[in-house]
């Protein structure tokens, strides 16, 4: 059994987070610079059995897809280019970066910690990914 791989898509920053090898426990792995995202994908993917890749979906309150769809969209399909035989599923991902605020509060990090956006990305990704696993 593969791994499954969680994408938290940023303009500038993406959060990943990843299961263990039984897709039992979800865990943050790293935010990298969205620029670097195929590159690391790359190499996490050729050292590491994937058997799914999870991208939130971001969504404003009435639905409608957020701005940063646009940006989702071509990194999809240069993705699905690159990775032809990985499937990929999309997943609502509204609320997950206060959840993930919420998250670093009651797990008592001070107030210059809860600061850290990548690390604010980074939950977000494993919140996405804990859903997931949770409604499978």
């Amino acid at each position: 059994m593969g791994r499954i791989l969680a994408i938290d898509y940023g303009s500038k920053r993406t959060g990943i987070a990843i299961t263990d090898e039984l897709q039992l426990i979800a865990s943050g792995l790293t935010t990298v610079a969205t620029p670097e995202l195929i590159d690391f994908l790359q190499k996490y993917i050729a050292s590491e059995k994937v058997e799914l890749v999870l991208v939130g979906e971001p969504k404003q309150k009435d639905g409608t897809p957020s701005n940063i769809e646009v940006e989702i969209q071509k990194f999809l399909k240069k993705f699905s280019n690159i990775f032809p035989d990985l499937q990929v599923k999309r997943v609502d991902e509204r609320y997950t970066s206060k959840m993930a605020f919420q998250t670093m509060i009651d797990s008592g990090l001070k107030k210059k910690q809860r600061r850290n956006k990548a690390l604010v990305d980074e939950i977000s990704a494993t919140i996405i990914l804990q859903e997931y696993l949770y409604n499978k």
